[in-house]
């Protein structure tokens, strides 16, 4: 998959990720792409930065994810945790 040259609107992403619009494992592939392209060399500067900065934004939305993730893993071990209490 090629990334996309231009980064999405600022608070693009995020809102998406928020709404569902955008996965987690969207957004890991088109990073995993966006590094690659960037390891492989060849590009101009101003190709570079956009793909850098792209980067960044994914990288952001990822670990939103993540962390929302953690959140919920940590809720459920917490009741799970409450419930052998009682």
């Amino acid at each position: 998959m090629t990334p996309k040259a231009q980064p999405d609107a600022p608070g693009e992403a995020p809102a998406q990720a928020e709404s569902g619009a955008v996965s987690y494992e969207h957004a890991r592939d088109e990073l995993a792409a966006v590094v690659a392209r960037l390891e492989s060399g060849g590009l101009s500067l101003d190709e570079s930065l956009v793909l850098w900065e792209r980067g960044e934004h994914l990288a952001v939305v990822c670990t939103r994810f993540l962390d929302g993730a953690r959140e919920r893993v940590e809720t459920a071990l917490r009741r799970s945790a409450e419930n052998e209490e009682t």
